[in-house]
């Protein structure tokens, strides 16, 4: 389905440097700050963006976070975040309001400033998110509630900033929002046969196919716990 329609404008963009947080712990690129003008986006993302685990965090299919400013008033009114906080509590490198998992598909083409990016998952959380936001169920939370955010992987180079527009101009895969892909990723209940499509779905990052794949054999194992908790 291709088309042409403006969805949301910029509200806030991110940048953050790789960092140690926490002792003993693992470094982070999580803590982002705001950063105004025009930002150069490469096939890894903001050039000025840095990430510090490229095997779980990064790569082509996920070089750009966006998240949902329309969540954050539902996590303060449930206690997950401080009533103070602001975007980007969670990493995200994009935000904007009106936009959220429900509303968007996976596939989605979208135009960022003047760059074009495809959405190709939804976030799975890790233990860094409840780290970075010192709530020990924060990653849990993420995960039951589905308000994870989504990822981009970069298909034209371009420069983005606040205010700027985004477009939608193409939609590939209507019948399968980020909400419900996401909730079938993390949860694993899906049926067999969604499961088989989703597993060679184009549009979907490599690693998601993956595991769809193991689910249409019957496979439905994960370390859940390892990752949440770390």
């Amino acid at each position: 389905m291709t088309e042409d329609r403006l969805l949301a404008r910029i509200d806030g963009l991110f940048l953050g440097k790789i960092e140690h947080h926490w002792k003993g712990r693992d470094p982070s690129a999580i803590g982002k700050t705001a950063a105004s003008g025009l930002h150069q986006i490469d096939e890894n993302g903001f050039v000025e963006d840095a990430q510090a685990d490229l095997e779980n965090h990064g790569g082509r299919d996920k070089a750009i976070h966006h998240y949902a400013a329309d969540h954050y008033p539902s996590w303060i009114t449930e206690g997950g975040i401080p009533d103070n906080s602001v975007p980007a509590a969670f990493g995200e490198n994009i935000s904007t309001r009106g936009l959220t998992e429900d509303i968007l598909c996976i596939g989605d083409i979208l135009r960022l400033g003047t760059a074009v990016v495809q959405i190709s998952q939804g976030r799975q959380p890790c233990w860094k998110v409840s780290e970075h936001t010192q709530n020990t169920r924060m990653a849990y939370l993420f995960q039951k509630t589905g308000r994870t955010g989504w990822y981009y992987r970069v298909l034209e180079n371009g420069r983005a900033s606040i205010g700027e527009d985004v477009h939608l101009l193409e939609r590939p895969q209507p019948e399968w929002s980020v909400k419900r892909v996401t909730a079938a990723r993390l949860t694993r209940r899906v049926s067999t046969e969604d499961a088989a499509i989703l597993a060679i779905m184009p549009e979907l990052a490599d690693g998601w196919r993956t595991a769809f794949a193991k689910m249409a054999s019957g496979d439905r194992a994960e370390d859940t716990s390892g990752r949440l908790k770390g």
